[in-house]
């Protein structure tokens, strides 16, 4: 799906008219242009399925370090910085904060390949939940892993900017897959690095 520019132009404008401004003004003149630029930009994620992102970044290496011995610890990336927009109101969704982990199953992929996975899938219209999950099942897909964890922290200018106004709140979701949802273990261990 490529994004229809013009579209987007005519519709801004068309908007600022709504608003009651003027969309010829100087201030105004070029926003429908600059608005068109910037849904490119922040909507790329849409361009692809999850399935297409995972093939971009399915560059893996054999886990096995130069000893020849595999490791099955948990690796987990902390703190990766994304946004993203509510499809409910074309909020922002900000100060964003994506944990991801994963247990290697034969392959680890390259830890800036999970950020990127993050920032790709991110640039859609979305709910926080079907964001956290579709982080989950591509690092599985490219992993090769059924062991995965994502947990995201974020502040959605729906609900800190409008409506109900409260700037303070946080919404914290979370997927658990394979050994993180069922190994007492592994959840004991994976708790402890989270507060590392």
């Amino acid at each position: 799906m490529a994004i229809d520019q013009e579209k987007i132009k005519k519709s801004i404008r068309e908007i600022i008219e709504a608003l009651g401004d003027d969309p010829d003004r100087e201030g105004l003149a070029d926003t429908p242009e600059r608005v068109a630029r910037m849904c490119v930009e922040v909507f790329d994620g849409m361009n692809y399925t999850n399935h297409e992102i995972a093939e971009m970044f399915s560059k893996t290496f054999d886990e096995e370090d130069n000893d020849g011995v595999s490791h099955k610890d948990i690796v987990i990336v902390r703190d990766i910085d994304i946004f993203s927009y509510c499809e409910h109101h074309m909020a922002l969704m900000y100060d964003m904060k994506a944990t991801v982990a994963y247990i290697p199953n034969g392959k680890v992929i390259g830890l800036s390949k999970i950020a990127r996975i993050c920032d790709k899938l991110s640039k859609r219209l979305q709910i926080q939940e079907r964001l956290t999950r579709d982080i989950a099942e591509t690092v599985s897909e490219v992993t090769g892993s059924s062991s995965v964890a994502v947990i995201i922290k974020g502040k959605h200018s729906c609900m800190t900017a409008r409506g109900i106004k409260k700037p303070d709140s946080c919404t914290v979701t979370s997927v658990m897959k394979g050994a993180f949802e069922t190994d007492p273990s592994v959840q004991s261990r994976f708790d402890a690095l989270l507060r590392a």
